[in-house]
């Protein structure tokens, strides 16, 4: 068992999660993967990773269901005995792309559970144990990244449940950010625009389109390992006055324009 510091990552094995594995496999922590694939559907990317020099370990867990939550940490702590960082990356986008007046209770449901009650109840256990290995080391340094999105703030009336849920995540990280700030937790969000990525890839055509029309300030696609650079940023400790703080990685759409 190293001594490096724990980074336990959701949906941490392909796109976004898996750039900011990546990235911080090269800041020199070792890594906790979660996602509800096989472990053996996996290896490939496990592989990969180690060759950048960390522990690698993947649970297979849905951070969604209460009972996965509370096993995955515990097989964390079976494993690697310490954690510094958790990014709560893992989400999904509605199964169906459903007007407001036709999306279902069922599909807003379980968008909410994965994407806002898991990383809220998650958070809540990680952060117990932050608490207590920062009594027992004071030099303990936590850190909490929230992977949110631009739909936070910028409408889609075909996945309301996506904009909520995010938006409740935007929420949520401020809240945690002020509740762990005394004990040396910092709590970030790091907030996605269009990124390249498996989820983006039935919308692929329709965001060409945007694009290439100005919808960004820059107009191209945003790259995960973009993302992943930003959460490496905050891991290193580089913005430690700015608890809650909500790194934009957008290409510039957000910024309000004539």
């Amino acid at each position: 068992m190293s001594g490096k510091q724990v980074a336990l990552i959701t949906g941490g094995t392909r796109g976004i999660g898996l750039a900011i594995a990546e990235a911080l496999a090269r800041e020199g922590l070792d890594l906790a993967l979660c996602g509800v694939r096989p472990a053996e559907a996996v290896g490939e990317v496990l592989t990969q990773l180690r060759t950048l020099g960390s522990e690698v370990a993947y649970f297979q867990a849905d951070v969604a269901q209460t009972a996965d939550r509370l096993r995955l940490l515990e097989e964390v702590r079976s494993r690697f005995g310490r954690l510094h960082v958790l990014v709560n990356n893992a989400g999904i986008a509605p199964p169906v792309r459903a007007d407001l007046l036709e999306a279902t209770e069922e599909s807003f449901d379980r968008v909410l559970a994965v994407n806002l009650k898991g990383p809220y109840f998650l958070t809540q256990q990680a952060a117990r144990w932050m608490i207590q290995q920062r009594q027992q080391d004071p030099d303990h340094q936590g850190t909490i990244i929230n992977i949110g999105s631009i739909s936070a703030t910028v409408i889609s009336t075909s996945r309301g449940e996506y904009c909520v849920s995010k938006a409740g995540l935007a929420m949520a990280t401020q809240l945690w950010a002020v509740r762990l700030a005394e004990f040396g937790i910092r709590v970030y969000e790091v907030r996605p625009g269009i990124i390249q990525t498996d989820m983006t890839v039935p919308v692929r055509e329709k965001y060409d389109r945007l694009l290439s029309e100005g919808l960004c300030v820059q107009a191209r696609w945003g790259m995960p390992e973009e993302v992943g650079r930003a959460a490496a940023m905050l891991v290193r400790g580089e913005l430690p006055y700015s608890p809650g703080l909500v790194v934009l990685v957008d290409g510039g759409l957000t910024i309000p324009r004539l």
